[in-house]
């Protein structure tokens, strides 16, 4: 029988391959870690976005005692909240101050529940949230990525509408864009199923290298002939590492970090803006609370070990809330486990904890390089789309793998499901006057709700 990990939590990879994993890792979170600051806006940097990513993934391993093999990358849940801070603030400083301090309230209310949870255990948990609840909540979370992933894909072209239904004229940058999807996601899925040795192990890495190379040609073949259809690799960010001619900022700069950025704001900061801020964060922080759980049981379910008895739900928590104030200090960011992360592990049976920790060194250390952050940003989103399908999808593999066991047949179950899946698949989300409920936030709530009252019923 196959080992479930090649690697274990405490298993170090020599340090050729170690590097090569983290830099695996890397690649699996980047995107969607980067993107958060570009679609708030207001002069956030995204290379400081990923220091603090780093760093608050550094804070969450001391934290978990170094016992949890996920990456924390920036939360798309906190976007409303950090465009409400910069909207609120009577300067951009404020505003830059305004994410700091919405990220201190947000880390507060996870160590407050932190310290209820050491106070009363974690049983409460699995009564509220057993294998019916969790395990489509799980399998939501990448369901829910799914669109995001096919829009990657579909990067170069516009939706059209049919009726009630919407589809991609498949012009020739469409066909492009996917043609490198998808010689990325049968190289993943072939490394990941018949690869030997290190390709097994870094599936993404040579899916992603495969895709970009298909990238180029095509993009050679355009300029050769003058077809912008084929150009499908923008080289703006390293042409703007030359702006003004080569100088020590094209190899190496300082990212524009929050806390710098905020200093001028302490002038402006009142008791009302303090209260906005709260207003935006704190409610929040309790959704997303429930995502905490869901991932970290889905990532216990692939290592074969209950995180939230050891290291403890109270430190997985307390790792995330203290780790998502380090991180938006630096990069504005409040922190969250990745599901790209875990799905890498998930793949790849990587699940070394000095992976997790080599990768955010590195992240650290690539925000101040120059021609790296450009390759990054260089690299097509329709391969990364065909990343994600992998990633995504064993995010919801896992999370149906955690129902196999229930009963469906029975009607408590089955309507708890559904009162998961179809509301969180149809995009069920909601803004309650400056909170905004994420899709997997409303489709648990209200699963654990039927859950309890269908079952409750029975008893």
């Amino acid at each position: 029988m196959e080992k479930k990990l090649v690697y274990d939590i405490h298993d170090r990879p020599k340090f050729g391959k170690m590097i090569i994993f983290a830099l695996q890792q890397l690649l699996a979170i980047m995107a969607a870690t980067i993107v958060v600051p570009v679609i708030v806006g207001n002069g956030m940097s995204s290379s400081a976005a990923l220091f603090g990513a780093g760093v608050g993934t550094i804070v969450y391993q001391l934290f978990t005692k170094f016992r949890s093999p996920v990456f924390l990358g920036s939360s798309f849940a906190f976007i409303g909240s950090m465009s409400a801070a910069f909207a609120g603030a009577a300067s951009a400083a404020l505003g830059f101050l305004g994410i700091i301090l919405g990220a201190v309230f947000a880390g507060l209310i996870y160590v407050i529940i932190a310290l209820i949870v050491k106070l009363v255990g974690t049983n409460w948990i699995d009564k509220i949230m057993p294998a019916v609840v969790i395990g489509p909540t799980v399998a939501l979370i990448g369901l829910s990525l799914a669109g995001a992933a096919i829009s990657d894909v579909f990067s170069y072209g516009p939706k059209e509408s049919f009726g009630t239904n919407s589809y991609y004229v498949m012009d020739t940058a469409l066909w492009v864009s996917v043609v490198c999807a998808l010689v990325t996601f049968f190289v993943v899925v072939l490394c990941s199923t018949y690869g030997k040795k290190m390709a097994k192990l870094i599936p993404f890495i040579i899916g992603i290298a495969a895709g970009y190379a298909v990238g180029l040609i095509f993009t050679g073949i355009g300029y050769a002939t003058e077809n912008d259809a084929l150009k499908i690799i923008d080289f703006a960010p390293f042409a703007a590492l030359t702006e003004g001619g080569v100088g020590l900022a094209t190899f190496f700069a300082v990212p524009d970090f929050t806390f710098i950025e905020a200093i001028d704001g302490f002038k402006d900061l009142d008791g009302s803006y303090i209260a906005t801020v709260a207003v935006a964060y704190v409610p929040v922080a309790l959704v997303v609370f429930a995502e905490h759980l869901a991932d970290h049981k889905n990532l216990s379910s692939i290592i074969d070990r209950d995180l939230l008895k050891d290291p403890g739900l109270s430190r997985t928590l307390l790792g995330d809330g203290v780790g998502s104030i380090a991180g938006a200090i630096f990069g504005g960011c409040p922190n969250t486990t990745y599901g790209e992360s875990v799905g890498c592990v998930a793949i790849t049976r990587n699940a070394s904890v000095a992976t997790i920790t080599t990768t955010a060194i590195i992240a650290m250390l690539i925000a101040f390089v120059s021609p790296f952050v450009a390759f990054l940003d260089s690299i097509p989103g329709c391969v990364m789309g065909g990343v994600c399908i992998t990633l995504y999808g064993f995010i919801a593999v896992s999370g149906l793998k955690m129902i196999q066991k229930v009963d469906l047949n029975d009607n408590a179950n089955l309507f708890t499901v559904s009162a998961i899946l179809i509301p969180g698949i149809g995009g069920m989300a909601m803004n309650i006057g400056e909170v905004y409920i994420t899709t997997v936030a409303c489709a648990l709530i209200l699963g654990i709700v039927v859950n309890a009252l269908l079952h409750r019923k029975k008893d």
